[in-house]
């Protein structure tokens, strides 16, 4: 069984412990003590609560086939005559996307504009994450 920490659990969810805290005493968020009295959150009970979290369904479009949405604040946007770079920061993510310049002028995408990055892909590669350095290990039978 993998357990977080509450820095773990904040640094994956994108918010900050102490709100990882306030969702833990409120019932939101199961955690239990370990050896030394940390309170640590199952890795499934995380999974689970970070699904729920997920973007509300009402910002999806019923009309698209992609499911993969982050959504954040246009940190940059490069324009030439013909093509542009926009760059999103969604929570710890940098997502860069290359368009078309009349698609941003047409979207009104500019710095500091609220953006979602729709994601579609055939392929997607994953990898098994370390602990950050520093971290003990966690991981249990």
């Amino acid at each position: 069984m993998t357990t977080f920490r509450i820095g773990e659990a904040a640094e994956l969810l994108g918010v900050s412990a102490d709100t990882v805290r306030r969702w833990i005493d409120a019932g939101r968020l199961a955690a239990d003590r370990d050896g030394h009295g940390h309170r640590v959150i199952d890795g499934v009970d995380l999974a689970a609560f970070a699904r729920g979290q997920a973007a509300d369904p009402g910002e999806r479009s019923d009309a698209s086939s992609a499911r993969n949405r982050l959504r954040g604040i246009v940190v940059n946007v490069v324009k030439d005559t013909v093509m542009a770079q926009v760059d999103i920061q969604a929570g710890p993510f940098r997502i860069v996307s290359l368009m078309s310049r009349e698609a941003v002028d047409e979207l009104g995408l500019c710095v500091g504009a609220l953006a979602v990055a729709v994601i579609k892909s055939t392929t997607v590669v994953v990898e098994r994450a370390t602990p950050p350095t520093g971290s003990r290990g966690r991981q249990g039978s």
